[in-house]
Formats: C-alpha cells, sequence, structure tokens
C-alpha cells in the first residue's frame, strides 16, 4: 500500500514538474501583456503608416477613446497563453535534457541559440491564430467602416476568419510569424541565460541586478533580431487584395524585397525606438514575473 502511494505522488511530481515550465511561462506573458499592451497598439500603427508615436497615441485617444489603446487586449492574453506557455515550455525542457547531456555543465551560447530558435518555431505555430487575431483587431479603425470587420473580441475574430476565409486562414503570415519568432527567441532566451551567467558568476551580482540586467540585455537582443521580420510579418498579415483581386505581395520575401527597393534596408527598422520600448519592457518584465512566480512556488514547496 505505502508503495503505491509513493508511486502515485512520484507520478505526480513528474507531472507538475513537466507541466509548471509551460504553466509558469503563459502566467509570466499574460501578466507582462496587461501592461504593455498600448505600446503594442501604437507599434502596429505606426507600421500601418498612422504617424509617429506621439501622433498616433493623440489621435487613437481623441478619435476612439483611452479604451481604444486596449484594443486587441483579449487576443494579446489568448497569444500569451498560447505561444509564450509553448515557447517559454519547450525552451526550458530543451535547455535541460542539453544540459543533462552535458553532464551539467552550462550550455555554450550557440546550443541555446539552437534552443531559443526551436522553442520560438514551436510556440509561433501554436500562437500564430491568436496573433493574425491582434493584428486584425489592432488595424481594423485604420481601415475605411465599409471594410471594417468589427471583431467584438479574440474569440470573434477568430470565428469570423474561420468562416469568411476558412480554417486554414487562420493561419495566414504563418511562415514570416515563425521566422520572426525563432529570431526574437534566438535573442531573448539564449542572451538571458547567457547574461544571468555572467553577471551572476563573472561579476557577482545578487539576485535583482541579475535578473533586471540579463532581462535588459534579452529585451534589446529580442527587437534588434526581430524588428524586420515583425514588420513584413504585419505587412502581410494586414494586406487586401486591390481592385485588380491581387494582393500587393506574394510572400514574405517578395514584400521583403519590394519595400528595401522602395524604402530602402532601414525601412525594415521603421518604428525601432517604439518596437524596441515595446518589446524590452514587455522581455523584462516577462522574465521578472517569471521570477516572482518561480520564488512563490519554491516557497510554497511547489
Amino acid at each position: 500500500m505505502a508503495t503505491s502511494v509513493a508511486v502515485k505522488e512520484e507520478s505526480k511530481a513528474q507531472l507538475w514538474n513537466t507541466v509548471k515550465p509551460f504553466m509558469n511561462g503563459g502566467l509570466a506573458g499574460m501578466g507582462a501583456t496587461c501592461v504593455i499592451q498600448p505600446v503594442d497598439m501604437i507599434k502596429v500603427r505606426i507600421q500601418l503608416g498612422q504617424g509617429t508615436a506621439t501622433q498616433v497615441a493623440r489621435q487613437v485617444v481623441q478619435n476612439e477613446g483611452f479604451g481604444a489603446l486596449y484594443k486587441g487586449l483579449s487576443a494579446g492574453l489568448l497569444r500569451q497563453a498560447t505561444y509564450t506557455t509553448a515557447r517559454l515550455g519547450t525552451f526550458r525542457v530543451l535547455t535541460a535534457k542539453a544540459t543533462a547531456a552535458n553532464d551539467g555543465k552550462p550550455l555554450p551560447l550557440y546550443q541555446k541559440a539552437f534552443c531559443g530558435l526551436t522553442a520560438g518555431a514551436i510556440g509561433a505555430s501554436v500562437g500564430s491564430p491568436a496573433d493574425l487575431a491582434l493584428i486584425r483587431m489592432q488595424a481594423d479603425a485604420t481601415l475605411p467602416v465599409a471594410q471594417r470587420r468589427n471583431y467584438q473580441n479574440a474569440f470573434h475574430a477568430l470565428y469570423r476568419i474561420a468562416a469568411d476565409e476558412g480554417v486554414l486562414a487562420l493561419w495566414k503570415g504563418a511562415g514570416p510569424t515563425v521566422v520572426r519568432a525563432m529570431a526574437l527567441n534566438m535573442g531573448m532566451l539564449a542572451s538571458y541565460d547567457q547574461s544571468v551567467e555572467f553577471f551572476r558568476d563573472s561579476l557577482n551580482f545578487t539576485e535583482i541586478p541579475t535578473v533586471i540586467g540579463a532581462s535588459a540585455v534579452s529585451g534589446f537582443f529580442a527587437s534588434a533580431c526581430s524588428l524586420p521580420f515583425d514588420y513584413v510579418k504585419t505587412q502581410i498579415q494586414k494586406m487586401q487584395p486591390g481592385l485588380d483581386g491581387k494582393f500587393p505581395y506574394s510572400g514574405s520575401l517578395d514584400c521583403a524585397m519590394k519595400t528595401i527597393k522602395t524604402g530602402g534596408p532601414l525601412k525594415l527598422y521603421s518604428g525601432f525606438g517604439t518596437y524596441c520600448v515595446r518589446i524590452a519592457p514587455h522581455v523584462m518584465m516577462t522574465w521578472i514575473f517569471l521570477n516572482q512566480i518561480q520564488k512563490l512556488e519554491k516557497a510554497a514547496g511547489l
């Protein structure tokens, strides 16, 4: 009897240890999204050619009300519940297995980068529908009244997209979304773990400065690596057919080439300041939330 109880307890512990990194990642991402959603809204409007950050913020508040800055929040939370849950959970599982195979020694940067690339691809594949819904909801008010879709929330957007355009349309732009996520997560995840080791082991920082410093480095590299892909992804996801029935871009590579041809390479970095302000704090807060969640779980004996 005692053996049976011990086996059940061990099974529960193994299940919890498997689920925990995924659940913690999703909760941390959702918490960060609640704080950063207005900046994300402004970033999308800048990429759609609505003006500077100050102009966009003023126009949104004056024309649509302060609450419009949180338009797409439900989709943003759904995206974190899928995308960040999958990517952070997968990254921790992959790095744990790689560390075990490395006899417990810290992983070299290239292995961390590979784990980040893989986790980003898996997370983006899972979260692509929610990401599409978020872009559509944030861009909807910029369309002529006759072309607006008037989505009520994330689930209504997903339903309308599937009903009007087919289920596979939920993964429209999934290619550039996955590529962008791979670049972002390579910069974000690998640089964070590497920075933690540097601040903690080489500079002898205490816990809080280590987390804040590593989070800041992680946010910068995530922004720098991913913005060109994010720009292309946004253009692909929001495009509509012209009067001739043809879309302006045949794919992400075509979009990138036409953008470079008409505006130069730096066009792909449109809104970098706002993007960095949006991505870096979100990345930082995700790591800080995650650190606090883990501390609470440790204090509770979980």
